[in-house]
C-alpha cells in the first residue's frame, strides 16, 4: 500500500514497483488508508508523513494499534526529529526525499524478509522455531548467520568480529540473497545519502569482509562482483 499525495511521485512509484514485481494499491490521504487498510490487506505499508486529512506518522501509530505490518515512512523533510518520532511510533524504516528507487526497494524487501524470515536454511541449521529468527532478527544463509540484534557473525558456527561497516554492508547484501545490490544503493544505506568520499572505500570493506567469511578469499564464492553494477550474496 502506497500511501502519497503527490502525484509525481504516485506514478513514478506505481509503475517502478510494477516493475519490480509489486502489486501497488494506492491512498492518497491517511483518512484513505486506515479505510481500506483491511480491504487491502498490504505486506508492506510504504507511507508520506505529510497527508492531508491524517499525518502520516498517526496513520503509523493507529494501524499499530492493531497490526504488525511492516512500515517504511517517507517525507521530503529529513529532520532527525522526524525520523525519531516515525521510528518511535513503530515504523520499521524511514527514507527521506528524493530516494533512488533501486535503494528504496531494497528497504521494502529487506523489510518484508525479516518481518517473514525464509526457511530452508534456518531449518537445515536447528533454527527454526527460535526467537530470533521469529523476529526476524536472524539471518542465515547456507553457513553464514547474521543476529541483527546481537550484532553477531558466525561462519561455520564459529563467530567472526566486524566493525559497523563492515556488519551493515554484509546485513544489506544477506537480507537480499541471490539479488545484485548496486555500488550507490549500498553507500547511500550504510554511509548515507551525503556521503562524498571516495567510493573505493566500499571495495575495501568488501576486501576485508571477504577475508572474514570466505573459504577462499582470492576466490569469492559467497560475495560476488557484478561488474558494472555492484555486489551479491550467494548462500553457499
Amino acid at each position: 500500500m502506497v500511501v502519497e499525495d503527490e502525484e509525481a511521485f504516485v506514478d513514478a512509484l506505481s509503475v517502478g514497483l510494477a516493475r519490480e514485481g509489486f502489486e501497488v494499491e494506492v491512498c492518497r490521504d491517511g483518512g484513505e488508508a486506515l479505510r481500506r487498510f483491511e480491504e487491502v490487506a498490504p505486506d508492506l505499508v510504504l507511507l508520506d508523513v505529510m497527508l492531508p486529512t491524517i499525518s502520516g506518522v498517526d496513520v503509523c501509530r493507529e494501524l499499530r494499534r492493531h497490526s504488525d505490518v511492516p512500515i517504511i515512512m517517507v517525507t521530503a523533510r529529513a529532520a532527525e526529529i522526524d525520523t525519531v518520532v516515525g521510528l518511535e511510533v513503530g515504523a520499521d524504516d524511514y527514507v527521506a526525499k528524493p530516494y533512488r528507487l533501486r535503494e528504496l526497494v531494497a528497504r521494502m524487501r529487506a523489510v518484508i524478509r525479516r518481518h517473514r524470515p525464509r526457511g530452508g536454511p534456518g531449518e537445515e541449521s536447528g533454527l527454526e522455531g527460535s526467537d530470533e529468527v521469529a523476529a526476524g532478527t536472524l539471518l542465515v544463509e547456507g553457513e553464514v548467520s547474521l543476529d541483527i540484534a546481537r550484532h553477531e557473525v558466525r561462519v561455520h558456527g564459529d563467530l567472526v568480529t566486524l566493525p559497523l561497516k563492515e556488519f551493515e554492508v554484509l546485513s544489506l547484501l544477506m537480507e537480499n540473497p541471490g539479488r545484485v545490490i548496486e555500488r550507490s544503493t549500498l553507500i547511500d544505506v550504510v554511509w548515507g545519502y551525503d556521503y562524498v568520499g571516495d567510493t573505493k572505500t566500499l571495495d575495501v570493506h568488501i576486501k576485508r569482509l571477504r577475508a572474514k567469511i570466505e573459504d577462499d578469499p582470492a576466490n569469492p564464492r559467497r560475495i560476488t562482483t557484478i561488474r558494472g553494477l555492484g555486489y551479491k550474496f550467494n548462500a553457499i
